[in-house]
């Protein structure tokens, strides 16, 4: 992996995606959703969307936003701006700030462990086209939160995914994918693929051990049995809610076996074209036979009816 992966690239396809969990002070807990994506597609101008999005537990409320910009040219390096909201860094060593109504964040974002390259850093969307991908799955997390007019200090975690490649979105059809980082700092990455007429379009994972390792985990190895289901009340869209997933034992990957829980049940982005689900969870279960806690996000796209 080159020190420049991380900045944009001439292709028709891009994003820069954090997920986390944040903690105040008095013990408050927040996830945090924000991401940027890139669209080049011809002659027009680079695009940019941006979505923030923020899950208060407490308060048992989602809150969520949009911005878009426009360039003529891509940015040499990593200094994102799309209408006010900023993402900057390399190798690991990140800042973003972002605000609506309600809420806002300002972010320092670190990460110890080396990019997790998932299936050697090159995936298939297969007609869709190919991603290049890696993640950075346990950044270490300080800034500020508002809440109203209301700024306080948080720290906690946070998983980057950059994916970058010459393959549409609304080709793919559909994926749920999930991001777990676990007791005894290991983490787990699971994708499971759907053509647009709704079939199994193939799965693939990673594992993470402590020592920043990455095994790939077979998709033949990976099952997600959903455990309930949520019908969205603004775009009709019903999406499983809580997973048991199981990943098979094979070298140099533990069995295990994790309940995955949404800690609100109303996480969904409602945007008109694309609404997704994408939110907070917490986990239960076994890894190599010893009992396990989590905590990580579940994205959920395709399943607009």
């Amino acid at each position: 992996m080159l020190r420049s992966d991380d900045d944009p690239h001439d292709v028709l396809t891009e994003w820069w995606y954090y997920t986390g969990h944040l903690w105040t002070d008095d013990g408050a807990r927040f996830g945090f959703e924000f991401v940027i994506f890139q669209t080049i597609r011809g002659p027009n101008p680079i695009g940019y969307l941006s979505h923030f999005a923020i899950t208060d537990e407490a308060s048992g409320r989602f809150a969520y936003d949009v911005r878009a910009a426009q360039r003529a040219h891509i940015p040499s390096s990593l200094e994102m701006n799309v209408d006010g909201w900023t993402l900057a860094g390399r190798a690991g060593d990140d800042r973003l700030a972002a605000s609506m109504q309600d809420y806002g964040l300002e972010l320092a974002l670190k990460s110890d462990k080396p990019p997790a390259l998932h299936a050697g850093g090159l995936i298939s969307f297969g007609p869709a086209g190919d991603s290049y991908y890696f993640s950075r799955t346990r950044m270490a997390a300080t800034g500020r939160l508002r809440r109203g007019d209301s700024w306080t200090d948080v720290t906690g975690e946070a998983w980057h995914d950059h994916q970058w490649g010459n393959f549409i979105v609304p080709a793919v059809g559909g994926w749920d994918w999930i991001s777990l980082q676990l007791d005894g700092d290991r983490e787990l990455m699971l994708t499971l693929l759907r053509a647009p007429d709704g079939s199994s379009a193939g799965a693939f994972g990673s594992f993470v051990d402590a020592k920043g390792r990455t095994v790939d985990v077979p998709g033949e190895a990976i099952s997600l049995m959903p455990l309930g289901s949520w019908t969205s009340p603004r775009t009709g869209a019903t999406y499983p809610s809580g997973w048991l997933a199981t990943v098979a034992e094979s070298p140099g990957l533990p069995a295990t076996s994790l309940t995955i829980l949404p800690v609100l049940l109303d996480q969904e982005l409602a945007f008109e074209r694309i609404p997704y689900w994408e939110g907070a969870v917490d986990v239960t279960g076994a890894v190599g036979g010893f009992d396990v806690q989590g905590r990580g996000y579940v994205e959920l796209t395709g399943y607009r009816p």
